[in-house]
């Protein structure tokens, strides 16, 4: 019995720490971590039914929890590194994980047809976020300033990419120049901006769980496509246009192969998890 209880819990932290990993991660979705992993339907059971899912899932809650945590905080140091050496490299990362995705986004968009009405969802919302993301960064040219406010909205993007499965809300954060002074404040451990994320992540996923099951209920083709729209548009918003060399020019290649290839693994584990 004891044994048993030890690989339980080991087994719910480690994939709460790669959920976490994946939150933090542009292009690598939490919530398709948590499908492939099995732990998303009762996840979304205690978010939907807290009685009826606690009863049920009540054990794994705190191990998933404490995985969770040391999964998002690590991999935000560990890419907050990265980020302050090869930023652009890193970038290119990140859209290769993204692009790696969009094979199984369009897959899981399908799984009711493309409609009509699906294609016009996702050009509109694609249409719409480079217009606001272009808007904001040049037009406008509004200068996003850091604060509890928008530290908030990033709990609030980041609890959506649990909820909904394949939607990596990371590249809007990064088009917005909120990223990295995210990873920064998560990297040394900044309260002020960990109990600024906390309370947007929490309502998001409490308040959004019920929502998604319902809009996926009545209107899945539409809004999984317009899903990829956003996911194309803030992807685009974020190429870097600039290069110091040869060498960033290859490696930036190399990057988004590697990344490409990673996302892909994945979209074929996720195929196999639903089998």
């Amino acid at each position: 019995m004891i044994e048993h209880n030890k690989f339980f819990w080991m087994r719910w932290m480690l994939c709460g720490a790669l959920i976490g990993a994946g939150g933090i991660l542009p292009g690598v979705s939490g919530g398709v971590l948590a499908v492939i992993f099995g732990i998303y339907r009762p996840f979304m059971e205690i978010l939907t039914s807290p009685r009826q899912g606690l009863s049920r899932y009540w054990q794994g809650i705190v191990p998933l929890a404490i995985g969770w945590c040391a999964g998002f905080l690590s991999f935000a140091k560990g890419l907050s590194i990265a980020f302050s050496s090869h930023e652009t490299v890193m970038i290119w990362l990140f859209i290769g994980l993204i692009c790696g995705t969009l094979p199984s986004l369009l897959r899981e968009a399908g799984k009711e047809g493309h409609p009509k009405s699906g294609w016009f969802s996702m050009v509109f919302c694609a249409a719409a976020g480079l217009f606001t993301l272009y808007y904001v960064n040049h037009i406008a040219d509004i200068q996003v300033q850091p604060h509890f406010g928008w530290y908030n909205f990033c709990g609030v993007l980041l609890g959506i990419g649990i909820i909904v499965p394949g939607l990596t809300t990371s590249p809007v954060l990064m088009a917005l120049g909120l990223y990295r002074p995210m990873l920064e404040g998560l990297a040394r451990l900044d309260l002020e901006i960990l109990l600024s994320c906390l309370p947007g992540l929490l309502i998001t996923m409490i308040l959004l769980a019920r929502f998604v099951n319902w809009i996926f209920r009545r209107y899945y083709a539409a809004a999984f496509h317009g899903i990829l729209g956003i996911v194309a548009a803030s992807t685009l918003s974020i190429i870097p246009l600039s290069y110091s060399g040869f060498s960033e020019l290859f490696l930036s290649f190399s990057a988004a192969v590697a990344g490409g290839l990673l996302a892909m693994l994945l979209g074929r584990l996720e195929e196999k998890s639903d089998v």
